[in-house]
């Protein structure tokens, strides 16, 4: 039988250990350019892999959200602004299932 604290504890350690092991490991400051260029990335890379996927999937026509995802990425790309690019997003997801 599956114990649910286990999985809990399993993660608790993995969560804590993945924050604290660079914290007593790593007191000097990183000077090397590549690692500190990598550690900065880090987290777009990430968010951007979480969130694509769901930009597609999100809707009920992959191509509508394919769509979506590159009209706004030319829209974001052009500086138009969050607001402008989430309505041309919204507009050609809300277009394309009308009409698909």
């Amino acid at each position: 039988m599956r114990n649910i604290y286990v999985y809990i504890l399993v993660m608790t350690l993995t969560v804590s250990l993945i924050r604290i092991l660079p914290l007593t490991l790593i007191r000097k400051p990183i000077k090397n350019k590549f690692i500190r260029d990598f550690l900065y990335y880090v987290p777009y890379v990430t968010l951007s892999v979480m969130t694509f996927p769901a930009i597609i999937d999100a809707t009920d026509s992959a191509l509508a959200g394919l769509l979506s995802l590159i009209l706004g990425s030319i829209a974001a790309y052009k500086e138009m602004g969050l607001f402008k690019v989430t309505v041309i997003c919204c507009a050609t997801v809300l277009i394309l299932e009308i009409f698909i």
